[in-house]
C-alpha cells in the first residue's frame, strides 16, 4: 500500500452530495479550531512580536489547515476554498477581532492558495509534499493579505516583513502540510473515508 505519489489518471471532479457534506464538515469543525487560535492571538502576539518583529506569524497555520484538509480528502475543484470560507464565515460569526468581512476575504484568498497547487496539478497527484505545498501557498496568500490590508509599505522587517512571511510559511508547511497529511492518514484508516477514492487508497480496498 502506498500512501504518496499517487497519481489518477482519469479523476472524477463532479461533487456528490457525500462530497458537499464532508466538505461542509470540515469546515465547521475547523471554525471552532480557527475561534480559540483567534482568542489565543493576541496574547500570543503580544509575547513573541517583543522577541522579533513577524514572529507571531508562526501561528499562522492555524487559520489554514481546513483547506488542504478538505482537498485531500474529497479531491474536488473547488473543496480547499469550499471549506476554508465556511470555517472562515463560522469564525466570524463566532466572534473574532477582525469581523465578518475581514475574515471571508482572508478565507477566501488562503483557499484560493491552497487551491492553486491541487489546479495546477489537474487534481491528479495526491501526496504530502503537494499537500505541503499547498499549505505553504496557502501561507503566502495569507501574509499577502496581511501586508496590503495592513499599508505598511515597504517595510520588510516589521511587523509584516519579512520575519513574518518566513514564520507563516514555516507555521503553513507545519499545520497545513505534514499534519493535515497525516491526519488525513489516520482518519483514512479508521473506514471513515471509505466513500472517497481517497480513503480507500489508504487501506487499499476498491469501490
Amino acid at each position: 500500500m502506498s500512501t504518496d505519489n499517487e497519481v489518477h489518471n482519469r479523476p472524477v471532479l463532479r461533487w456528490r452530495v457525500v462530497d458537499i457534506a464532508v466538505a461542509s464538515v470540515i469546515g465547521v469543525a475547523s471554525a471552532f479550531i480557527y475561534w480559540i487560535a483567534a482568542l489565543a492571538y493576541t496574547p500570543i502576539s503580544l509575547t513573541l512580536e517583543p522577541l522579533l518583529p513577524g514572529l507571531s506569524g508562526i501561528v499562522n497555520g492555524l487559520w489554514l489547515f481546513a483547506a488542504p484538509l478538505a482537498a485531500v480528502i474529497v479531491r474536488k475543484p473547488g473543496a480547499a476554498i469550499y471549506a476554508e470560507v465556511v470555517a472562515g464565515v463560522l469564525e466570524a460569526l463566532l466572534g473574532n477581532q477582525w469581523g465578518g468581512l475581514g475574515t471571508f476575504l482572508i478565507a477566501l484568498v488562503q483557499g484560493a492558495g491552497a487551491e492553486i497547487v491541487f489546479a495546477a496539478c489537474a487534481y491528479r497527484l495526491w501526496n504530502m509534499l503537494i499537500v505541503t505545498l499547498s499549505g505553504v501557498l496557502a501561507a503566502v496568500a495569507c501574509w499577502a493579505y496581511t501586508f496590503v490590508t495592513n499599508l505598511q509599505g515597504f517595510k520588510i522587517t516589521g511587523e509584516y516583513g519579512v520575519w513574518n512571511l518566513l514564520a507563516t510559511i514555516v507555521s503553513g508547511a507545519v499545520f497545513a502540510g505534514v499534519v493535515v497529511w497525516f491526519l488525513y492518514i489516520g482518519i483514512a484508516k479508521t473506514g471513515a473515508l471509505d466513500k472517497f477514492a481517497s480513503g480507500r487508497e489508504v487501506r487499499g480496498t476498491s469501490a
